[in-house]
């Protein structure tokens, strides 16, 4: 697969309330509501998108109900990955289930027009591959390849 750049990263809360104290009143992040308790924004400098993402919402984007299921561990963060369109975001779901990660749900695109696949690792770290077409309006770092590394 071929990463472009970090497309998001977000912090799994239990307790949205607390959370945005610590992350918009206490750091004062210019975070906005988007009146579902996530919290959001693509204005912090070296980030695409920063997010405060409800362990609700979490479970629902990844299993389709509001709570996690018991036996999985709890999700602290979540990060995704961009790659250069929605057939890649499939081909990377086969790809990662091939090397032995299981996926929490296939490639889908979402009402908001991204394509995501997600795995959870044993530690709790929600990690994405996307792709969201509003991001590729604007100029990114250079793609990361073997080469370059």
């Amino acid at each position: 697969m071929n990463i472009l750049f970090i497309t998001s990263t977000a912090v799994v809360v239990a307790d949205p309330p607390q959370s945005r104290r610590l992350f918009v009143e206490a750091l004062g992040l210019p975070l906005e509501g988007e009146g579902d308790g996530y919290y959001s924004s693509g204005n912090i400098p070296g980030s695409k998108h920063f997010g405060v993402w409800p362990l609700s919402q979490a479970a629902e984007a990844c299993f389709g109900t509001p709570t996690w299921p018991a036996g999985r561990v709890v999700p602290q963060a979540s990060i995704e990955f961009e790659v250069e369109d929605a057939d890649a975001v499939a081909a990377a779901g086969d790809e990662l289930e091939r090397a032995g990660f299981t996926s929490l749900h296939p490639a889908r695109t979402e009402p908001w027009g991204q394509t995501v696949t997600r795995v959870l690792t044993d530690d709790g770290l929600i990690v994405g591959i996307s792709y969201a077409p509003v991001l590729h309006d604007e100029p990114h770092d250079e793609p990361h390849d073997e080469e370059s590394a």
